[in-house]
């Protein structure tokens, strides 16, 4: 039994399998670029998880290192202003919390403060004083975060689930702004690696 195929239909499959396998394994579509600088971006920051669901979500522009921190910064800025009108609407049943309220609203008000600031001086980085805006940009998160640690201090004799709850806020929010600083200073350090 002879079954021999034409030459020209093998040769026609065999163009059709490899043009859909080049395809497939080559097209990438548009925001994977952007997806992947978030991915090895977060792979080494405090909270990778965090950083990647946080960031992959983000529907800003994340094409470069620069935009990748900037949109840390303005994720954190948004949960901390988040944080802070919780916080300010809750009451309080007791002069202790009400203490822990008033000292927490004040320290988040403070870290929406210092993240603004820094995003504004990501938004105008400049070559001839790069270190000094970096150095600015640093000092500001690391100020941020010092804020939303303190808040948590407030809470230390309080109990119940206003505790729980402040808690958990402020702790993501502790944890997105920590991986906010780890992108900014890996931004400082990738800037000064180049000639």
């Amino acid at each position: 039994m002879n079954m021999s195929v034409p030459f020209s239909l093998l040769f026609t499959l065999i163009i059709l399998f490899l043009s859909v396998l080049i395809s497939s394994t080559s097209a990438k579509k548009p925001g994977d670029a952007s997806q992947d600088l978030v991915r090895s971006s977060c792979v080494h920051a405090s909270y990778p998880n965090i950083c990647l669901r946080s960031l992959s979500s983000y529907s800003g522009p994340a094409n470069t290192p620069g935009e990748v921190a900037q949109a840390a910064v303005k994720v954190s800025l948004s949960r901390a202003r988040k944080a802070s009108n919780y916080l300010a609407n809750l009451r309080s049943q007791s002069k202790r919390e009400q203490g822990a309220f008033h000292d927490c609203v004040e320290q988040m008000g403070d870290s929406v403060d210092e993240l603004s600031k820094t995003l504004s001086e990501l938004k105008h980085l400049r070559s001839g004083s790069f270190r000094w805006q970096m150095s600015n940009a640093e000092t500001w998160v690391s100020a941020a975060l010092t804020n939303e640690d303190t808040c948590l201090d407030g809470f230390k004799e309080v109990t119940g689930k206003v505790r729980s709850d402040v808690k958990r806020k402020v702790t993501n929010l502790a944890r997105v702004t920590s991986n906010a600083l780890y992108l900014i200073n890996r931004l400082d350090q990738s800037r000064q690696k180049t000639p």
